[in-house]
């Protein structure tokens, strides 16, 4: 996993929530859309084995912290995505992001064993 190439993608995201926001379009997100809710749940439930990973020790809290910037990324992603369509995610884009989470999954499983 790289450090650098992961923190681009944090700060570059992170530069696309900042514009969403001020454009207003963060008050239409519909959070609770079918793609939407996969992609977060699937983050949900990575964030939980990171934190599992870091508790019986698989994981060092360095470790951690990388594995969590990849998940804001995404997140951040999928809120981009989301604003630029009234609150939904197209099925393109959220193909892309699941392939993103399962590369952000097999990170975890690397960084455990």
């Amino acid at each position: 996993m790289k450090v650098v190439h992961n923190l681009a993608i944090v700060f570059l995201g992170l530069g696309m929530v900042f514009s969403a926001a001020a454009s207003g379009s963060a008050a239409a997100w519909e959070r609770t859309h079918p793609r939407r809710a996969e992609v977060n749940h699937r983050l949900a439930v990575q964030n939980a084995r990171i934190h599992q990973g870091v508790k019986n020790g698989s994981i060092t809290p360095q470790e951690a912290a990388q594995l969590h910037a990849e998940d804001h990324a995404i997140r951040a992603e999928e809120r981009i995505d989301a604003a630029q369509h009234d609150g939904h995610i197209t099925k393109a884009e959220q193909r892309e992001l699941n392939q993103e989470e399962n590369q952000a999954s097999r990170d975890i499983y690397n960084a455990a064993h």
